[in-house]
């Protein structure tokens, strides 16, 4: 195989981790749901759940119901 390989120590790696531009998503990076950002059914999805956690906090006397396998 022809190329060039690049082999980087394990203290190096774990220093670019922590770098401010690792943290930083590139600036002209397109958004493609469910790639670069969330799908817009998991966001429906999440808000869905988001909403079913908020109303069982608010009934707090209702005991969970178990499902049969």
């Amino acid at each position: 195989l022809a190329g060039t390989r690049i082999i980087c120590d394990r203290k190096f790696l774990l220093e670019c981790k922590n770098s401010a531009v690792a943290r930083t998503p590139p600036c002209c990076l397109p958004q493609t749901p469910g790639v670069t950002s969330l799908a817009q059914s998991s966001l429906v999805k999440l808000e869905e759940l988001k909403e079913r956690n908020e109303s069982k906090e608010a009934m707090p006397g209702e005991q969970p119901r178990h499902v049969a396998p």
